[in-house]
């Protein structure tokens, strides 16, 4: 599965830079570049990023402001002229720290730390539900339903309720499976019975397509 990147810098030729490095390995994918971080923090609002690679010095807001004001933050690999700004950025759990201009092969460096990271296979995740804490396998779960901030796990033959933001659920699963396809429903892929017009059967369940979301469901499957 594809890492999916969002470029945040200023500089035309940096972003160019970027752009044509991440062409060059088939396991990144450029969803987009922002020229500064308030155009990213809507980016974000409801586009599912893998990797940030984020300038520091920035108008507006810095890359480290911005970065820290980030609830749930994807991966970050900081991008600077200014050394000075290194200890920062590693404090704040920075994947890497590419110094400008830097070669192609500092580049892959950095971005093969991302993929050791993403290698590791989450197997399972840990719902509180009915005083109980379960363990329950990622392939267990069918489809997660949002019911404001609680939110209903579906399984093969029963379901679970939790108080928890479908936000941060989502967060916590491995993009490689879940996506979501509705701002109340995140499915796992794999579990797709069919797709017909703007709903996705699941286990006999049939699910809304939102209309922003559909494009990247579409794509997961090269439809």
């Amino acid at each position: 599965m594809n890492i999916r990147c969002l470029i945040i810098d200023d500089e035309p030729s940096s972003q160019n830079v970027l752009k044509s490095f991440i062409q060059k390995i088939d396991y990144l994918e450029c969803v987009d570049v922002c020229n500064n971080a308030l155009e990213a923090l809507e980016f974000l609002k409801s586009n599912p990023i893998d990797l940030l690679f984020l300038d520091i010095n920035m108008p507006h807001l810095s890359g480290i402001d911005f970065y820290k004001s980030l609830k749930n933050p994807p991966k970050v690999i900081f991008t600077t002229a200014y050394s000075a700004f290194a200890l920062e950025g590693f404090e704040l759990d920075a994947v890497d720290y590419l110094l400008k201009p830097f070669s192609f092969e500092r580049f892959l460096k950095a971005v093969s730390k991302v993929k050791e990271l993403n290698d590791y296979k989450i197997e399972y995740v840990f719902i509180k539900s009915d005083k109980k804490i379960h363990q329950l396998k990622i392939d267990d779960i069918y489809f997660i339903e949002g019911l404001r901030d609680y939110i209903k796990v579906h399984l093969k033959n029963n379901f679970l309720i939790t108080y928890k933001p479908l936000k941060l659920m989502y967060n916590s699963l491995p993009k490689s499976t879940f996506i979501q396809v509705h701002k109340s429903f995140i499915v796992n892929k794999n579990k797709l019975d069919y797709l017909e017009g703007n709903v996705a059967s699941i286990n006999s369940n049939k699910i809304p397509l939102g209309e922003k979301y559909k494009k990247e469901f579409l794509d997961r499957f090269n439809l």
